[in-house]
């Protein structure tokens, strides 16, 4: 794979037409197909893993940690109110972890909801911190917690969370295998990780372990693995050529422009246009963001 060679200027240049997906088209994603309908809750396919689910998906874990976030601690009701939208939108995947705290929610908003039509997701913490408990019990304990939790036989992805280090696989490996038993017994679908380091994302590329991965990409640096898209795009398509299913998060740099409308439009745009980042997920605080987004996707699919 031949590495991006681009001029710094004009891939800023690019930004401000929304139009830096193209400066990597040729190069880095020549065997990826970008061809896609414009709907923005079209079904997708999560690399190799066999999970259908929609382009975009709802985050639970705005500002999260501890078992608490954002929609924890704004209304019951608000929250248990956008959650809903999503799906009554046509979202279909709902991603969670233990240090988000919002399982019981999102079990009492999708109660009686077809199982079968929802992607659930959740990510076990295993570093110090992050979660009120310092034990770590082994993953079938985690994940049996889990679907009581969320009153399911059965979770669709199940991801290590935040892993930084460059050899993560080899410290996490008993986890690993527990949770490969678990799905081969059907009780999880599929495995991976979301990384929090070119390192620990370079780690993953080589682990056929690694069904789905969760990535932090945006054109901008912000709150990304290295503050130049170049060599995470690099990565990013090598993991999706790979087969592994690849979910781009931190679309609007940890919400660090979550007011600036032409930064976001040119981040659609730019994650979209890639053609290597199977699905998006964006942490929606209330239904009105919810619809935003959608319209704002649809225009950007009609662009790239």
């Amino acid at each position: 794979m031949s590495s991006i060679n681009f001029d710094r200027r004009k891939f800023l240049a690019a930004l401000s037409l929304g139009t830096a997906h193209l400066l990597f088209g040729n190069v880095v994603l020549a065997s990826c197909s970008r061809a896609r309908s414009i709907d923005p809750l079209q079904l997708v396919t999560l690399g190799n893993s066999g999970i259908k689910t929609t382009l975009l998906g709802i985050g639970t874990g705005v500002h999260g940690g501890n078992r608490s976030s954002f929609l924890t601690r704004q209304d019951h009701k608000k929250s248990i109110a956008t959650i809903r939208h999503a799906y009554e939108r046509g979202i279909r995947f709902f991603d969670c972890a233990d240090t988000y705290g919002t399982h019981p929610l999102v079990k009492e908003a999708l109660s009686g909801m077809d199982r079968d039509k929802i992607t659930l997701g959740s990510k076990i913490w295993e570093r110090s911190g992050g979660i009120p408990e310092d034990e770590r019990p082994n993953a079938d304990i985690v994940v049996d917690r889990f679907r009581k939790e969320l009153d399911t036989e059965y979770l669709d992805l199940v991801q290590l969370h935040c892993m930084v280090d460059s050899k993560w696989t080899d410290g996490e490996k008993r986890q690993m295998d527990i949770m490969e038993n678990l799905k081969a017994k059907g009780i999880i679908r599929a495995h991976g990780v979301s990384v929090h380091s070119l390192d620990a994302m370079k780690d993953a590329l080589e682990s056929p372990w690694v069904d789905v991965i969760h990535v932090r990409i945006n054109p901008y640096g912000i709150a990304m693995d290295k503050p130049d898209p170049q060599e995470v795009v690099e990565v990013i398509n090598k993991l999706h050529e790979s087969g592994k299913g690849v979910i781009g998060m931190k679309l609007i740099g940890d919400g660090k422009y979550q007011n600036d409308s032409e930064k976001i439009d040119n981040a659609l745009r730019f994650v979209l246009g890639l053609g290597s980042v199977d699905m998006m997920i964006v942490g929606f605080e209330e239904r009105e963001q919810i619809d935003n987004y959608i319209s704002r996707m649809e225009n950007a699919l009609k662009e790239v």
